[in-house]
C-alpha cells in the first residue's frame, strides 16, 4: 500500500476476516483502502449506500484498490437495528434498479430456493447430518416441505449479511451498509428475515415493516422462515467445523425454537 500511496502515509490494517482492509491518513486526508471489493462498489456510492468512492486502482497483479471516505461514525448496535431509517435504507437498496442492473451484467443469476436446497442436501456434511442428527434431518425436511409456500419472482440485490457490525452510522448521522462482498440477486426476504429475527422482537415486526415499506403478509412471513432455517443449518455446520462448540450449540438450540 506504501508504494501505491507513498511513505508519508500512515497506513494500518482495519481489521476484518479477510485483512484485505487498511485506513490510511496523511496531513487532513484520511482514506479507507480495499484489495479486490465488490465489483459494483461505485453504483453503491453513487446510490449513497456506501462512504463516496474516491479512487479505483488497477495494480500490475490484477488486483484492484479501492479509496473511500474514511468517515468518523460507530458500527450500529442490536438495538440500533429497531430505528427506521434502518428499515428505510435497507427498501432503497431492495428496490434499486441500478444496483440490481449493475449486478445483473457482472453475472450474478438469482438465488433460487430450489438450487440452495438441493446445494445442501448434496453437501457431504449434510449427508451425513441428516443421518446423525435428528435435529438437521427435521429442519432439511421442513425445508422441503414448505418451498412450495415460498415461490417468489420479484428478486432484488440482497446484501446477504444484516449483521449490526456491517451498518455504520457516521458522526454526522449519515447511515450506510458496508461488506458487499457477499451479495447476491435473491429474495429480499433473505435480508428482511435476517435483520427481524436477529434483533426485532416479533410484536414489532409489523411496525417496522411499516417503515420498510410493505406490509407484513403470510407470503413473507413463509419465506423469511424458510431462510432463515436455511441460513441457521449453514450456521451450524461452520460452527462445527470451526470446532465452536458453545455457538453450535445455541444455534442448535435457536434452530430447534424455530421448528416449534
Amino acid at each position: 500500500m506504501e508504494d501505491l500511496l507513498g511513505k508519508e502515509w500512515d497506513i494500518h490494517p482495519a481489521g476484518g476476516a479477510t485483512g484485505e482492509a487498511y485506513f490510511a491518513k496523511f496531513e487532513d486526508k484520511r482514506l479507507f483502502l480495499k484489495r479486490n471489493s465488490s465489483p459494483f462498489l461505485a453504483v453503491l456510492s453513487a446510490e449513497g449506500i456506501v462512504p463516496k468512492l474516491v479512487w479505483t486502482k488497477r495494480l500490475e497483479n490484477g488486483d484492484v484498490i479501492t479509496a473511500q471516505h474514511w468517515l468518523d461514525g460507530r458500527e450500529l448496535k442490536p438495538i440500533d437495528m429497531k430505528n427506521p431509517n434502518v428499515a428505510k435504507l435497507l427498501n432503497k437498496i431492495h428496490s434499486s434498479k441500478e444496483l440490481l442492473d449493475m449486478l445483473m451484467r457482472i453475472g450474478k443469476a438469482p438465488l433460487m430456493p430450489q438450487e440452495l436446497l438441493s446445494e445442501l442436501v448434496n453437501t457431504p456434511y449434510f449427508v451425513q447430518a441428516s443421518q446423525d442428527n435428528h435435529l438437521i434431518n427435521q429442519a432439511i425436511q421442513s425445508l422441503h416441505s414448505s418451498i412450495d409456500q415460498i415461490d417468489y419472482s420479484e428478486y432484488v440485490v440482497c446484501h446477504c449479511d444484516m449483521n449490526h457490525n456491517n451498518w455504520l452510522l457516521t458522526d454526522q448521522d449519515q447511515l450506510f451498509l458496508i461488506d458487499w462482498d457477499g451479495a447476491m440477486v435473491a429474495d429480499p426476504a433473505i435480508d428482511i428475515g435476517m435483520l427481524l429475527y436477529s434483533y426485532i422482537p416479533e410484536l414489532e415486526w409489523e411496525e417496522w415493516m411499516s417503515h420498510y415499506g410493505l406490509t407484513l403478509d403470510d407470503s413473507l412471513r413463509n419465506r423469511m422462515k424458510w431462510y432463515v432455517i436455511y441460513q441457521t443449518i449453514l450456521s451450524i455446520q461452520w460452527f462445527d467445523q470451526k470446532q465452536l462448540i458453545q455457538q453450535r450449540r445455541y444455534a442448535e438450540h435457536y434452530l430447534t425454537t424455530l421448528l416449534g
